[in-house]
Order: C-alpha cells, then sequence, then structure tokens
C-alpha cells in the first residue's frame, strides 16, 4: 500500500478537500498516493457508521484493490468483486482473494455483508437502479450500504474529457483524441453513462427496503449535505454524491 500518512482531516473540511483534490491532481503519475488517501478517507467514512473490525465488507467494481486493502487492514474481513480483468491487474498483480463478477449479479447469498461498499462505480452501469438493488441484495437487515458517483453534470461528469462533456460527449471525445492522440478510456453509452443526482435521490428516497443516512457531496468542504437539496444546483455543484444507507428489517 501507499506510504502516505493517516489522514487526520475533518471531514467535512477545507483541508481535507484540498488534500484529496491534490492526490487527484497526480493521479496519474502517482496512482498510489491518490488511491491510498482515497481509501483512507472512505474507509474512515464507513467506520462513522458501522464498526468494520470484524465485520463482512463487500467491494463490489473496487478495480485493483486499494479500497478492499484499506478495509483488511483496519480488521474487517473485505472480498472484492470487479468484473474487469484488466482493471484487476492494473497495479502488475492480481489482488488477494478478488472475484471477477458482475456487480449486477454477485455470486453472493442474500443478507452476506454488513457493509456493502462501492466507489465511482455507478456512472459505469447502464442500469444503476439494478445495481443498486444487488447491493442492498446482499446487506444483511441492519448493514450499511455506501455508495457514491459522479454525477454527469458535474465538471468531472465526463471524466477524462471533462469539462468539453458540456458541449456533447461526441465533441468531447473527437478533441480528447486530437490533444492526446489517442482515444478517451470512456465511451458514453459504453462505459459512461449520464447519471443525475435527483433522480437518485428520488430513487433511494422511494425504497422500502433501505432507509438513507446521509446524502452528501463526498468533497464538498462545508455543509455537503446542502448542495444535494437544491435541485439544478446540485446536478453541477455536487462534483460526486456519496449516499450511506441502512438496509431495512
Amino acid at each position: 500500500m501507499s506510504s502516505v500518512p493517516e489522514p487526520a482531516f475533518k471531514d467535512p473540511s477545507l483541508r481535507r478537500s484540498l488534500a484529496l483534490f491534490r492526490a487527484f491532481l497526480s493521479e496519474q503519475d502517482d496512482p498510489e498516493r491518490c488511491y491510498g488517501l482515497l481509501a483512507r478517507d472512505a474507509a474512515a467514512q464507513v467506520a462513522r457508521y458501522a464498526p468494520l473490525h470484524g465485520s463482512v465488507v463487500i467491494d463490489v467494481g473496487g478495480g485493483s484493490g486499494y479500497f478492499t486493502e484499506e478495509f483488511r487492514r483496519r480488521g474487517a474481513h473485505c472480498y472484492l468483486f470487479e468484473p474487469s480483468l484488466p482493471e484487476l491487474a492494473a497495479r502488475g498483480r492480481l489482488p488477494h482473494g478478488a472475484v471477477v463478477a458482475d456487480g449486477y449479479l454477485l455470486p453472493l447469498a442474500d443478507g452476506t455483508a454488513d457493509v456493502c461498499f462501492s466507489s465511482n462505480v455507478l456512472e459505469h452501469v447502464a442500469d444503476p437502479q439494478t445495481f443498486l438493488s444487488e447491493m442492498v441484495r446482499v446487506t444483511r437487515p441492519g448493514g450499511l450500504v455506501y455508495v457514491s458517483f459522479t454525477n454527469w453534470l458535474s465538471p468531472w461528469g465526463g471524466h477524462e474529457t471533462a469539462p468539453w462533456h458540456y458541449l456533447g460527449a461526441d465533441r468531447a471525445r473527437k478533441r480528447y483524441r486530437r490533444r492526446t492522440g489517442r482515444p478517451a478510456k470512456h465511451t458514453v453509452g459504453e462505459n459512461l453513462f449520464p447519471v443525475h443526482v435527483g433522480p437518485v435521490l428520488r430513487h433511494v428516497r422511494g425504497r422500502d427496503d433501505v432507509s438513507v443516512l446521509a446524502a452528501r457531496s463526498r468533497y464538498w468542504p462545508f455543509l455537503p449535505g446542502l448542495v444535494t437539496r437544491i435541485p439544478g444546483l446540485r446536478e453541477v455543484a455536487t462534483w460526486n454524491l456519496l449516499l450511506i444507507l441502512r438496509r431495512s428489517p
């Protein structure tokens, strides 16, 4: 794992947001630093709602295993389910105990997990509601569901083509190709989908199998729950929506 020290950032705080943003800027050059810090921050968020030591944590779509390693470091029994073998092997090795599996159909019994975790995956699936339902299914009654995603109209909604996605996804891809000489990793409608804050909030609040413990901007430094309550503004200013849900009995 990364040698970055354990963050001591208050959440939310300007210091924390700046540290995560600086780490994000070095994602390509130093992914260990970027994702190591993000994993520690996310695990700390989960730990505010549920004990991790001895808990069963399911990491859905966790890529090469940064989050899984951090949960294990905190004493959890964490299991990684990732559909892409190249993503699993992105660090030159396969994470221990990882399973190649689709988040739409996890090879798990109902109520297996104390915590079902997914970071920045929802915008990469064509059917977010089915994906969320599967996360809820594998979580035990009283267990926790953590899901975050980058909303399409945020400044980073187009991922590597942002912010030019505001002018159209195809135009943004063509600009990226001209500028870099290579095709963009993400194609809207194939592995990146426009997901919006309002519809997702209405969906989870309308479910009878979960209660919403938190609906907030993941990185916003001040009053992160306030920005998600303002229609229109939240679609741009949220940047990344974080939902923490409790599975109903």
